[in-house]
């Protein structure tokens, strides 16, 4: 099967779109994982957050008694 100029430049430019889509889902993709990542930090900072509160509550309740 011969390829027109016509036929060539459409399949090229299929592949470009192919690719660019195949790009674009790779950086939604990572940024979706950044996203989470910086949630768990999030979430890890303020467990350690509310655990150092509830020491020094603690503290603060037994110097009390």
């Amino acid at each position: 099967m011969t390829l027109t100029p016509s036929t060539k430049d459409t399949k090229m430019n299929t592949m470009h779109e192919d690719l660019a889509r195949a790009q674009m889902s790779a950086r939604l993709g990572e940024a979706q994982l950044q996203r989470q990542a910086h949630q768990l930090v999030l979430a890890r900072r303020m467990s350690r957050k509310a655990e150092k509160a509830a020491q020094q509550a603690r503290l603060a309740l037994a110097r009390a008694i």
